[in-house]
């Protein structure tokens, strides 16, 4: 993916690893965290892969493979979806819309192909037209409260917290003078994690079930039929609990770094070095709560004991219940 053109904005500093393409802020991460929070500005998600979906068939073929129910999703109306292995652990997550005749969908950046790869082996007869838009669309996320009025080419996913709209990407640096100051990816990774929200690839490993993640809330539709790795999300829903659960962490604030991704979590009351329980998923610093972290760690964790997140001692809150 190039490089967005809204890194030529004034104090731009660009992001890393698979977010590189768009900034990580413009020079004031809490003043941009503080100005989404208000409904204000806008973030630059151009770098997200855009797959569409056309033809009349499209919903109700969507519907077999995908964890939601969409095959009476009504125009207009949001919604995420996953796509499991056949053991039930988390390949894709999408994020979707149709507007009457076309399924939009944005992905994490680099996953459209291994989406589109999947979706085309299982057309079969279906009268869809799968298409892979990202050079074509840029996704820029506003906030709720923003009320910049979207441009008549560009769709739109309504949300509880913004926003997102798929823009022509020739049109990307014009529109987004209308829609306020821009907030660079770390200010929207902060409100992310602030709101628990699992993102794939960070919150996720290779085993990871939807139950761990509390993504059976918004992306999973359990009274709906059949599609791949259903049995092991009902097995777990109704006969057993996941393995692990996202937890909310509070840092140590004394602390100069982050922990990284991937740095495991351990339990230090067995010992010096601690007992290794799971492993950081997303790190920020917040503008309100200081430095905050998801994590994945086992369920039989307990909810009061002493962590460390990488070298930084930390506190566990609840997000998905044991």
């Amino acid at each position: 993916m190039t490089a967005s053109p809204l890194l030529d904005l004034p104090g731009a500093v660009a992001a890393d690893g698979v977010d590189a393409p768009v900034a990580a802020h413009y020079g004031d991460l809490f003043r941009e965290q503080r100005a989404l929070a208000r409904g204000e500005g806008f973030v630059d998600l151009s770098h997200r892969g855009v797959v569409t979906v056309s033809g009349e068939d499209r919903l109700s073929w969507l519907h077999l493979l995908l964890t939601q129910h969409v095959s009476e999703l009504p125009p207009g109306q949001a919604t995420e979806a996953l796509i499991l292995s056949p053991h039930g652990h988390i390949e894709h997550a999408l994020y979707l819309v149709d507007d009457g005749t076309t399924t939009w969908i944005h992905v994490e950046p680099g996953t459209q192909q291994a989406l589109l790869a999947y979706l085309e082996r299982m057309k079969f007869f279906y009268r869809v037209e799968l298409a892979d838009a990202t050079a074509e669309f840029a996704v820029v996320h506003l906030p709720a409260g923003n009320a910049a009025e979207a441009p008549a080419s560009a769709a739109v996913r309504e949300l509880a917290y913004g926003r997102d709209l798929f823009l022509p990407r020739a049109e990307l640096a014009a529109a987004v003078r209308d829609f306020g100051p821009p907030a660079g990816l770390w200010a929207y990774e902060a409100l992310r994690v602030e709101a628990h929200r699992p993102r794939l690839g960070f919150e996720t490993d290779h085993r990871t079930i939807p139950h761990e993640l509390g993504w059976l809330e918004s992306a999973v539709h359990l009274n709906k039929g059949c599609y791949r790795g259903q049995e092991t999300v009902a097995r777990v829903h109704n006969l057993g609990r996941p393995p692990r659960r996202l937890v909310f962490l509070h840092l140590d604030g004394t602390e100069e770094v982050l922990p990284a991704h991937g740095d495991p979590v351990r339990l230090t009351a067995d010992g010096p070095e601690g007992r290794p329980v799971g492993f950081v998923t997303t790190a920020v610093r917040h503008h309100e709560l200081g430095p905050v972290a998801l994590a994945l760690v086992k369920r039989n964790v307990a909810v009061d004991a002493p962590l460390l997140a990488g070298s930084v001692p930390a506190a566990q809150e609840v997000v998905v219940e044991a």
